[in-house]
């Protein structure tokens, strides 16, 4: 049965308003409803000062809608402005001005890509923004793997943005880096559900209506392949360049020349190749192997003509660390995988890029 907007009223209208002890609905409270397909977004607005108070309210209204035949994603916001829908995920109809353009207040996009998942694209983001933090540099970081984001988990961010009027997102921030991720508006186990225009239309908002502030650079932690984030990113905004991550062995060489060549037919500049998982040094006897075989991604970063920015070994404190919500940047400053890192960071400054 599709879900309509008569039947998320009426899953509402359960919900008890604690103070005028009517329904949320008929005590005015619940504004901003939207019901698309079986997307529903709605707020709560209340007084400021009985945020607390109304926290169980909001919770057992997302419970209610999300308990009805069709709903496949409720976001429900506590809210003390007047009468603004939630920051609104849907596509949004084209905009006059054509061609990529700056994200206001960012200095430089640097795009983090693979062409496969699994080879650490995400904890090599989390840590070069922390390491280009450690040298100076004002730095936000987008997790753009809407399907799975990893982001919150990694820096340690938790609780939702806020958006003070409806439009415009605050980001969370944590190690010295601004972050925001879809990760923070869906529950952690929640699947996001969404065809190509939705993920283009989220993309956009997460760039153009987030408040970065003054950034150096935004670093955007792209999902893998070549589909249409990486389309839309290329699109709509200038990003400056793209770093790939790759393990050695040759399956995940042949999608990373995918990647480099979908930036070379979307005008991005490669910045160059880390190869990561490079060596593993056993902890026990000092014995180093290379599980996924070793130089791969330096013979390809020289038959393409790009620099080797670094060969990151396969370390269970790196994993750890993420895990943790530290990345190792953070939380072993000095340890050889943190400079690694650390050297990314500083070639990437020295190239004028952040």
């Amino acid at each position: 049965m599709a879900l309509t907007r008569e039947s998320v009223l009426d899953a509402l209208k359960t919900i008890t308003d604690p103070v005028s002890g009517s329904d949320i609905v008929t005590a005015g409270v619940t504004r901003g409803l939207n019901v698309e397909g079986g997307v529903v977004r709605f707020v709560l607005e209340i007084d400021p000062a009985k945020a607390k108070l109304y926290e169980p309210v909001r919770d057992a209204a997302h419970a209610a809608v999300q308990a009805l035949d069709g709903a496949t994603e409720v976001s429900a916001v506590l809210t003390a402005h007047q009468a603004k829908a939630p920051p609104d995920l849907k596509p949004k109809p084209a905009a006059t001005q054509q061609g990529p353009q700056r994200v206001p207040g960012v200095d430089h996009i640097i795009a983090i890509a693979s062409g496969k998942g699994g080879v650490g694209k995400s904890t090599v983001s989390a840590n070069l923004a922390c390491a280009l933090a450690a040298e100076g540099r004002r730095v936000g970081l987008l997790d753009a793997d809407v399907y799975g984001p990893s982001q919150p988990r990694m820096l340690g961010v938790s609780g939702r943005p806020a958006s003070p009027d409806g439009k415009t997102i605050l980001p969370m921030r944590n190690h010295g880096v601004t972050m925001m991720s879809m990760g923070l508006m869906t529950n952690e186990d929640q699947a996001v559900v969404w065809r190509g225009p939705m993920l283009m239309g989220a993309l956009q908002q997460m760039l153009m209506q987030v408040q970065w502030g003054a950034l150096d650079v935004l670093l955007v932690d792209l999902p893998p392949g070549t589909g249409d984030v990486q389309m839309t990113l290329a699109q709509k905004a200038v990003v400056d360049g793209a770093v790939i991550v790759s393990t050695p062995q040759d399956v995940a060489l042949l999608d990373a020349r995918k990647g480099i060549d979908m930036f070379n037919q979307l005008h991005v500049p490669v910045l160059g190749m880390i190869e990561n998982m490079s060596t593993h040094i056993c902890s026990s006897c000092g014995h180093e192997e290379h599980v996924f075989g070793h130089g791969g991604v330096a013979t390809e970063a020289a038959k393409l003509g790009v620099p080797l920015l670094a060969e990151v070994p396969l370390h269970i404190d790196i994993r750890l660390a993420s895990d943790g919500g530290a990345p190792i940047v953070v939380s072993k400053p000095d340890a050889p995988q943190s400079q690694a890192f650390r050297d990314v960071a500083r070639q990437l400054i020295k190239a004028g890029v952040a």
